[in-house]
């Protein structure tokens, strides 16, 4: 799309920025669970009837779609997660979360829009309305994938919910996700983008009894703890300097009074990967070590490990994130878009769309920090430093992106790379309007774009 398409794109932008933060405060302070986000679809549904797309709610269980067909030309999947999480808010917002619902375990848990799921769904949100606005400016199908359970695999459950079946199949498939960088700065990088992540739930099993005769027992808080402590050699022992993995004991529960030795003991452990050959290396060293310490323990039963979910490394297609980071660039300038120097360590499930559709598939981080709190730092070199001790990173009970102007920055880069396939004359560098992405022409992948 040309230069001037996109401007026309996005020239309505800043006056349904009011309106569009008001969403996102609303959305902030209504947070569901996983495959509980019943009034966020309600209200995503709602919005896209009124805006002129085909809906189709419950899909994958409350995932919502929305078709726009809108002449010859590709078909474009932009996507946004919709799910809260268990965590207690504490920014002290005047829209924050005071939400509790009952987890998958029949607990009553707080709910927070903690990773900023709420900003995505705002962002796209804001895209499908210019989208539908401004048909002149394009030629194409864009299919909005409103998602359900990001945290838990959602998108397996829309696949398997029939998606492929349903909806028109996609050329190429974008997503994006906020990150605690300054507003204004977007990164990704071709080839593997974000970690595999694993969770798994061990039971330990003890003898219990009362806790002034230990003698009498098998302890398995004891041997939890021991199983915490041991977990962490696998990075630190067993893991080349230059691989990466990761290993969090996330939950340890057992039993219900300081003076009962309890019966049993449940851990739930993430481990993260960036290779197949390094997650099947930690997944093999969890289970031993699991094993072994209920063995060393005298445990009377064997240990029960179960998995609870598992997302691939999610792969950017080199030609198609080329012509995105050009698009981006384009709209916010080079000096703003970099590309990662690495892969991150946390996980996503967006990937399972390009690789169902067997399509290419770009996904990008844009910055929702307030840039004061940064100072002088470079943004580029946050992976490698660390983030800066004022700045709350994503699952943190104090994270919460400016909305200004972190909406308007994820409204232009969702429109400014659905741009770059969403024109006669097809992605940037491909001579048509097939769905593999362009090089974009921007040299090289080592360094900001530019």
């Amino acid at each position: 799309m040309t230069a001037t398409s996109l401007t026309r794109l996005l020239s309505g932008l800043q006056d349904r920025l009011p309106g569009l933060r008001a969403v996102y405060e609303d959305l902030h302070a209504h947070p569901e669970l996983s495959f509980h986000e019943f009034r966020t679809a309600g209200i995503v549904a709602d919005r896209l009837r009124r805006q002129g797309w085909d809906v189709t709610e419950g899909v994958g269980g409350t995932g919502v779609v929305g078709v726009l067909a809108n002449g010859e030309g590709p078909v474009v999947l932009l996507r946004a997660d919709m799910d809260g999480l268990p965590v207690l808010e504490r920014t002290g917002l005047p829209y924050a979360s005071r939400a509790t619902a009952v987890d998958a375990e029949g607990h009553e848990v707080p709910v927070m829009h903690a990773c900023g799921h709420d900003m995505h769904v705002t962002c796209l949100l804001g895209a499908t309305d210019r989208l539908a606005a401004a048909r002149g400016e394009w030629r194409g199908t864009v299919v909005a994938v409103f998602q359900p359970a990001e945290e838990v695999g959602g998108a397996p459950a829309m696949i398997e919910d029939g998606f492929l079946e349903r909806f028109p199949r996609a050329d190429v498939c974008l997503g994006q996700h906020v990150a605690p960088a300054p507003a204004g700065f977007v990164g990704t990088r071709p080839g593997p983008v974000m970690a595999a992540s694993d969770s798994l739930l061990v039971r330990l099993f003890g003898r219990g009894g009362h806790g002034s005769a230990p003698e009498s027992t098998v302890d398995p808080v004891v041997m939890a703890a021991a199983l915490v402590m041991r977990l962490q050699t696998i990075v630190s022992r067993e893991t080349g300097a230059a691989q990466t993995a990761v290993v969090t004991v996330g939950s340890l529960h057992a039993g219900t009074k300081e003076n009962i030795i309890p019966d049993t003991a449940e851990l739930r452990i993430n481990i993260r990967s960036t290779t197949p050959a390094v997650r099947d290396r930690v997944l093999a060293a969890v289970e031993r070590i699991v094993r072994a310490e209920a063995a060393a323990s005298g445990a009377p039963k064997d240990p029960e490990i179960t998995g609870l979910n598992s997302f691939p490394v999610t792969v950017n297609d080199g030609p198609a994130t080329d012509t995105v980071m050009t698009a981006i660039a384009g709209a916010l300038g080079r000096e703003r878009v970099f590309t990662l120097p690495q892969t991150l360590t946390g996980s996503e499930d967006f990937g399972v769309f390009g690789t169902a559709l067997g399509v290419p598939s770009v996904f990008w981080h844009f910055g929702g920090a307030d840039p004061a709190l940064f100072r002088d730092a470079d943004p580029r070199a946050l992976l490698t430093d660390g983030l800066p001790a004022t700045v709350p990173a994503n699952h943190s009970p104090y994270f919460a992106p400016v909305p200004d102007p972190t909406i308007r920055i994820g409204v232009t880069t969702l429109l400014a790379a659905a741009a770059a396939w969403l024109c006669p004359e097809g992605p940037r560098g491909t001579g048509g309007t097939g769905g593999t992405g362009g090089t974009g022409g921007t040299g090289g992948t080592g360094g900001p774009v530019g």
